[in-house]
């Protein structure tokens, strides 16, 4: 009985919106990530110098992350040397209210703490 209700419980996990939205965008450098580029940085090597304490290997796999569930795409440029220039799609453009609400209760918050003190 007990393994039947945790496949239940596993499987509502698993169809649960708010996980799915948080595997998708959650962590400490997606939200970041897109908001840097969504204001025009979008270049490797600016997004590095744009959010300095993030590591080269973190940056390129949560670009790749980004580019593989359709929140960004790449460009890359036949130049010498080449340039790849990384852009919001319609689907990343549809996540920013939710990061524009998560903002707002955030500061909400912080103003809270603020006047706590």
């Amino acid at each position: 009985m007990e393994q039947k209700d945790s496949e239940n419980i596993k499987m509502q996990i698993e169809n649960c919106p708010i996980n799915y939205t948080m595997n998708k965008i959650g962590g400490k450098w997606k939200p970041i990530i897109l908001h840097r580029i969504k204001v025009g940085v979008n270049r490797f090597g600016i997004l590095q110098r744009a959010i300095p304490i993030i590591s080269k290997q973190m940056l390129t796999s949560q670009l790749r992350e980004l580019e593989e569930d359709g929140f960004i795409e790449r460009k890359i440029f036949a130049e010498i040397p080449p340039r790849v220039e990384y852009s919001i799609t319609k689907s990343g453009e549809s996540i920013f209210p939710l990061l524009d609400a998560i903002q707002q209760w955030g500061k909400e918050q912080m103003n809270q703490r603020g006047n706590e003190t």
